[in-house]
């Protein structure tokens, strides 16, 4: 079945809290509901849970959204388990599920917000995991020509924050269902230090059901709930800078905190930078840095999306003033009828 809504309210379909307006909203239940709407040959924009979604105003583009729901077990080798989630499920509902289930691989990454397929696109991660670990395959529809395609996980060209469904030219692949192999044997993952300090007290190593209840308490502290306080989770990515910018910043700033990147560079912690750039807890107008977290921009009641914009623009102006890097934001920001970036 699918579901054309003109005008339609977009307030509840963006965790930042933005009253705006698309002008138009098209829903489908199934893949092949999907590729009936194809070929679209005017620009569209994909959503999910509108939790990495900026609304700059009202939206002049039609946005697709999914209905296609369910978890199904695909493959069962003893230790290893493969499963099939449709792009709708929401993400932390699939966590509990394969907790509840006794299935490992996705228990760093409770209560990240959005959904199943959104998770695929943005390489989701938290606390030394991130979702790309347990993708096997991504299924698609090309919404040019109505075709299906399976990318396999080397296809998808994950890295951090990134994969090959965030470039401009590969927009026209819509996500239908993501393929995750998870373990039956259980390891905890605590690469992340903070986490690793919160077990340390325990008399016995953490189950997997005390590590998503770990990690949900550890967000819980430190992140705004979308429900009472507007925001898309962190709004900026860590920046990656080659070693010898590295090397010049921890000379000046020796407590700067700095880690390995995958690809032979050093990633930085933004909201370090951005906290020592005075903007932890400041607010301008309706908009403001959250409190607890430099990473995260929030909406404290009534902010329209040019004044979220207008806080993460002074704050890459300043960070890069004082370090010399440019912050890129997270969040996917929509004006009027294309995406775009507070860069720009």
């Amino acid at each position: 079945m699918i579901a054309n809504i003109p005008h339609a309210p977009l307030l509840g379909r963006n965790t930042f809290g933005i009253d705006a307006t698309a002008r138009e909203l098209i829903e489908y239940d199934s893949v092949d509901d999907l590729r009936s709407l194809a070929p679209m040959r005017e620009p569209f924009i994909h959503i999910g849970g509108g939790s990495n979604l900026l609304f700059a105003g009202d939206c002049g583009t039609t946005l697709l959204h999914s209905r296609i729901f369910g978890v199904d077990v695909i493959d069962d080798r003893g230790d290893y388990v493969t499963v099939r989630a449709g792009a709708a499920v929401v993400w932390d509902d699939f966590v509990g599920w394969a907790v509840a289930s006794r299935l490992a691989g996705v228990e760093n990454l409770s209560l990240i917000p959005g959904e199943t397929g959104s998770a695929a696109v943005q390489n989701i991660g938290a606390y030394g995991s991130e979702v790309k670990d347990v993708i096997d395959s991504v299924d698609t529809v090309d919404m040019l020509t109505g075709e299906t395609r399976r990318f396999t996980k080397e296809e998808c060209g994950y890295g951090y924050r990134r994969s090959v469904f965030k470039r401009s030219d590969m927009k026209r692949y819509v996500i239908t269902h993501v393929t995750m192999r998870l373990s039956r044997r259980f390891t905890p993952n605590l690469s992340y230090g903070a986490l690793r300090e919160l077990t340390e007290s325990m008399t016995m190593s953490p189950s997997l059901s005390d590590m998503r209840h770990i990690v949900i308490r550890m967000r819980r502290s430190k992140l705004p709930d979308p429900a009472t306080l507007g925001n898309a989770g962190s709004f900026f990515t860590n920046p990656i800078v080659d070693r010898d910018t590295a090397a010049r910043l921890k000379a000046e700033y020796p407590s700067m905190p700095q880690y390995a990147a995958d690809d032979g560079g050093v990633k930085l912690s933004a909201g370090w930078m951005i906290e020592r750039a005075g903007w932890k807890g400041r607010t301008v107008g309706h908009a403001g840095v959250y409190d607890r977290q430099a990473l995260v921009i929030v909406n404290h009641g009534g902010a329209t999306g040019d004044e979220v914009i207008a806080v993460a623009r002074a704050v890459i102006s300043d960070v890069e003033k004082m370090f010399g890097v440019t912050l890129t934001p997270e969040v996917n920001i929509i004006m009027n009828s294309r995406t775009s970036s507070c860069s720009n």
